[in-house]
């Protein structure tokens, strides 16, 4: 159970954080990682999924030699004066992010269900100010528990898909070229959902060793990674029209024809949205403790589910009236070199010397 805890826990946590967020409905790997074809779009998950072993591994063992496991003292501690940039772009995420699985959780209800897409919205909010109230360790076995049904799921979709489209797909993996630009796609990518570390923090907070901490690092990678190969493979069964689909799997699952698949796909979805806000709003609330823990004092329990609740309206309210999200998706390139400025590149240099430097923190 130690070694679940230690070396396993913080990848599913992180592989929670990222799909919701990120690939479940498939739009995001086309986006990325479509212009690099089949099979150089398989390469560039693959440097996604080192690239994110790397940078985690040398995050959680930063976090623990400074025991900063929440995003305002990890960046303090990471960039000093200039941590402020962190935490504006970071809130810029949130931001989008929140509002983006506010209203795909409505479609999901309204498309599947036939209620008014305000009813998915309303489940989504109670449930993560839910488990925002119930605290880290129950939030860390819900996340984890999630995590193993969605790779049930998909890997049931990749079984499936070749069962029903396998020459298709044999045949576009046989014709396909090594693909270009799967190096960049690979970087931006991780770039972009590794913004998402310091929501995965309060998962290592019991490290007491570097070898824990690098190795939850290294297989966080692997196991965030492995459901986003599976999926765009499958994806790969509709090449070249999939790339024009909205949502690249509400298509797939129309081809599949298995209403029973569909309807299970969707409740995990739905349910990697639920994570992912969960996920992102403890990280919030958890900032503000550790300010508070400064200060000598502490955030009440019941306040946790109430700022999540205030940043999850202002974020949906901000999205349909003011068209802020537009804007920041506007600027999602932008944001995406943002990240690998303030957070991987200072992580991998500035970072990795400062952790060196803290000899006296036992690493064995």
């Amino acid at each position: 159970m130690s070694w679940f805890r230690n070396y396993l826990l913080p990848g599913l946590v992180f592989q929670s954080v990222v799909i919701g967020g990120g690939y479940a409905t498939g739009r995001e790997l086309i986006e990325f990682f479509f212009d690099s074809g089949p099979v150089g779009g398989i390469i560039g998950l693959l440097v996604a999924g080192a690239m994110f072993s790397l940078v985690l591994a040398a995050g959680f063992e930063f976090a623990r030699v400074f025991q900063a496991y929440d995003y305002r003292r990890f960046s303090r501690a990471l960039l000093g004066r200039g941590w402020f940039v962190f935490e504006i772009a970071f809130c810029l995420l949130l931001l989008l992010i929140m509002s983006v699985i506010g209203s795909a959780a409505g479609e999901i209800v309204a498309d599947n269900i036939g209620l008014p897409a305000i009813t998915g919205t309303l489940v989504l909010i109670a449930t993560i100010a839910l488990l925002t109230f119930a605290g880290s360790e129950y939030i860390k076995r819900v996340l984890a528990g999630w995590s193993f049904l969605l790779y049930g799921v998909y890997l049931l979709l990749l079984v499936l898909a070749f069962q029903q489209f396998g020459d298709t797909i044999a045949s576009t993996y046989r014709e396909a070229d090594g693909g270009e630009h799967w190096l960049s796609s690979g970087v931006r990518y991780s770039g972009y959902n590794l913004a998402t570390l310091p929501a995965v923090l309060f998962a290592v907070a019991l490290h007491t060793r570097r070898r824990q901490a690098i190795g939850a690092g290294l297989i966080a990678g692997l196991v965030a990674v492995i459901p986003a190969i599976a999926f765009y493979i499958a994806l790969m069964a509709l090449y070249p029209q999939i790339g024009a689909a909205a949502v690249p799997a509400s298509a797939l699952m129309a081809a599949l024809d298995q209403p029973w698949l569909a309807v299970l796909f969707h409740i995990v979805v739905f349910g990697t949205f639920i994570e992912t806000g969960t996920a992102l709003l403890h990280a919030v609330n958890e900032r503000i403790d550790g300010w508070l823990e400064d200060s000598g004092k502490k955030l009440p329990r019941a306040a946790r589910p109430a700022i999540a609740l205030a940043f999850l309206l202002l974020s949906i309210f901000a999205a349909s009236h003011f068209g802020i999200i537009d804007l920041i998706a506007r600027g999602y390139g932008a944001l995406t070199l943002v990240f690998i400025a303030v957070l991987v590149v200072p992580l991998l240099t500035v970072g990795v010397w400062k952790i060196c430097k803290e000899r006296h923190v036992a690493t064995r």
